[in-house]
């Protein structure tokens, strides 16, 4: 490990199990967190943009649904597990680790409902372009468990199946994590689980993300309740085939595999209530008969007296006029430019005055000498000649 190295430790540096910066170790399951999370809201706000709303809005959703989910991801875990209630946020145990993916997606989704309704905004619109991004989220944050040396299966049986990423080598060491196992000549092969749920994860991301990229139409909500569907289903399957040490089964109840089959029944209840009212209200189950068919007509704002314009992201964006070219992004990053290389032009000012002082005093002499005699004595010439041309008539 390379790091510049202070008397009480490494100041910066890296090991098996995180980065050090400032002599504060930063885990790697907390970087794929958050870069889950950055993706996620990303993608969300393109497919805003996509679906006929104002993407900014995806910057109230973060500072309220972010916050709430991480607190519920501990909450969850902590009551499920369960931890004595001293432990469930003290610094060392958070450390330590300790989160579900469960009560995270569950309180970020209702956060959403309470904001959705607060602003007066349609949650189910702005839930279909939210939503499904969780699922790379959670994609990219199954990785954490690799580095924590966590959700993996029983052990690989079969020498041949030895190999990454279908099978993880897990050391009996507490001091070794994630890469460090490979090295480790004390690992044994297990199932990467946390592999597959995130291949899974990833696939079910992009069948939904191109669906609602793609469609359009009557009700709004069905890609909220696929969601459901999807994750439950995936967490039904893996739950029951994990390591029992990463089973929450407080109370001798798999409160994950619980929620996970209820998830599933959520899901499967609220695609039915959706068709169901879409029927009795346009006549058909997936758009209208009796009107507009299409679910994302309505143009939704972030903030009042906020003005669409054309965009070929959206796909009703032929619907809007052009953006001022004062309002573009091109149009403000010129004049920032300007305005900037003003501030270097005004510091240099007092020098190119000095400098443009000293020629000043050629130009000035030499006018005022030549042209002044010249122009006297041509003239005085031009009289004198007519004058000897009329005496050689009068001769």
């Amino acid at each position: 490990m390379s790091s510049f190295l202070l008397a009480d430790g490494p100041l910066f540096g890296a090991n098996d199990r995180g980065i050090i910066v400032f002599g504060f170790e930063i885990y790697y399951y907390a970087i794929c967190i958050v870069t889950g999370i950055i993706v996620a809201t990303t993608l969300s706000a393109i497919l805003m943009k996509r679906r006929n709303m104002s993407p900014d809005f995806i910057f109230t959703l973060f500072v309220f649904c972010i916050p709430v989910a991480l607190l519920c991801t501990r909450l969850f875990y902590c009551i499920t597990y369960p931890l004595p209630i001293k432990e469930w946020f003290s610094w060392e145990s958070i450390r330590k680790g300790g989160l579900s993916i469960v009560g995270g997606a569950l309180g970020g989704v209702g956060t959403g409902f309470v904001v959705c309704k607060v602003k007066k905004i349609s949650f189910l619109r702005a839930a279909d372009c939210v939503v499904i991004t969780i699922l790379v989220a959670q994609a990219i944050g199954r990785w954490g468990n690799f580095f924590n040396k966590e959700v993996y299966g029983h052990a690989v049986s079969s020498p041949s199946m030895e190999w990454f990423p279908f099978a993880v080598p897990v050391s009996p060491s507490n001091s070794v994590h994630g890469v460090g196992s490979f090295s480790d000549p004390n690992s044994t092969w297990h199932y990467a689980f946390f592999f597959y749920e995130s291949v899974i994860n990833a696939c079910g991301f992009a069948l939904l993300y191109t669906l609602a990229w793609k469609w359009a139409k009557k009700p709004n909500g069905l890609f909220v309740f696929a969601y459901f569907v999807w994750y439950g289903t995936v967490r039904t399957i893996m739950e029951p085939l994990r390591e029992s040490g990463y089973i929450l089964s407080g109370g001798g109840v798999p409160w994950s595999l619980v929620f996970s089959i209820l998830m599933i029944v959520l899901g499967l209840a609220g695609i039915g209530v959706l068709l169901y009212f879409n029927y009795r209200q346009e006549g058909s189950l997936i758009g209208s008969k009796n009107g507009d068919p299409c679910g994302i007509t309505e143009f939704i704002p972030a903030y009042k007296d906020e003005i669409p314009y054309y965009s070929k992201i959206n796909m009703l964006g032929a619907n809007y006029p052009p953006m001022p070219e004062e309002e573009t992004f091109h149009y403000k990053w010129n004049k920032f430019c300007t305005k900037v290389k003003g501030w270097f032009k005004k510091e240099e000012t007092p020098e190119k005055q000095e400098t443009a002082e000293q020629p000043s005093e050629q130009p000035t002499e030499q006018p005022t000498e030549q042209p002044t005699e010249q122009p006297t004595e041509q003239p005085t010439e031009q009289t004198e000649q007519p004058e000897k041309g009329q005496t050689e008539e009068k001769k």
